[in-house]
């Protein structure tokens, strides 16, 4: 069957662009592979009206919501390929059971999200959504303005730090990455002014909640700790089908512009994909922008 769009990604961006599109009795089929960015953490937070909520119950209640509209479909399974034929493409997807699939369609939105790529530091990982964050903004105010860490892992560690003591006692671990020497005297000043504590230890591992163990042999017990990952596109396709990539030293990104549609034609993109940093609610206002606009592209073109 051919699909007017295919939305690759049934989180929050990829659900949100599915309702105004739904709501224009567009038949739309929704690929989702079931890994959310935030799947890790226990509670959601900074959305209005769903803040402190479990990730998953949002997910669902907007599933349930998405259910009544008839026009959409949706598929448990992972793309493995997208190609253009004939002014059209073809989406290929791989289920659990290993069944492969073709799907027809004109449109695509793509809201994958991205892959988070952690400092390798052992207990880091597992701690992951529970102790280790990347937002102050998601997770901050819950740490009661307590101990808290910034990893460095680059410039834009700085700028976290610098932000942190909003939330709590701030220290920078520069975890033998950088020395004190090399920082510019303007940022040193900056992290002064704002109270953060400079660590040059390297650390070894962390363990129970949140305590670091450094590799000369002591420890620092912290109520949690931040860390500026790598956001990786992780789907090949995505390159392979020719879309311009944004790549620095933080992350890939996809370039759209402000209405969300790609270099190519017939794609969209929304949601972390396309932005070096993220949210729930930043994801919800992408994907609605870019259901209006494909559904607008049906009527006054692109």
């Amino acid at each position: 069957m051919n699909y007017d769009v295919v939305i690759i990604g049934g989180s929050y961006a990829g659900l949100s662009a599915a309702l105004p599109l739904a709501r224009a009795r567009k038949n739309i089929m929704i690929v989702d592979a079931g890994l959310r960015r935030n799947r890790f953490a226990a509670h959601s937070h900074n959305f209005l009206t769903q803040d402190g909520r479990a990730p998953s119950a949002i997910i669902t209640d907007a599933k349930q919501q998405l259910e009544k509209y008839p026009t959409i479909t949706w598929v448990d399974a992972s793309v493995i390929d997208v190609q253009a034929v004939n002014n059209q493409y073809e989406v290929f997807t791989e289920d659990e059971n290993n069944k492969y699939s073709t799907i027809q369609t004109e449109k695509i939105i793509i809201a994958t999200g991205i892959k988070d790529e952690l400092p390798k530091i052992e207990g880091l990982s597992e701690r992951w959504g529970k102790s280790v964050f990347h937002c102050p903004y998601c997770d901050g105010y819950e740490l009661n303005l307590g101990r808290l860490g910034m990893l460095y892992s680059g410039a834009h560690s700085l700028h976290m730090a610098l932000m942190l003591p909003d939330w709590g006692n701030t220290t920078l671990f520069l975890n033998d990455a950088v020395s004190i020497d090399t920082l510019e005297p303007a940022i040193l000043q900056q992290l002064n002014q704002r109270n953060v504590k400079l660590d040059t230890r390297k650390i070894a591992k962390i363990e129970n909640h949140c305590d670091l163990k450094f590799e000369n042999g002591e420890q620092s017990q912290l109520d949690g700790i931040f860390v500026s990952t790598f956001m990786k596109i992780s789907c090949s396709w995505v390159a392979k089908l020719g879309l311009e990539i944004d790549a620095n030293e933080y992350s890939e990104a996809i370039k759209t512009n402000t209405m969300k549609q790609t270099n190519l034609h017939g794609v969209y993109a929304c949601g972390d994909i396309t932005r070096s940093g993220g949210s729930v609610a930043f994801s919800v206002a992408d994907g609605a922008m870019a259901g209006v606009a494909v559904h607008k592209s049906y009527v006054f073109g692109e």
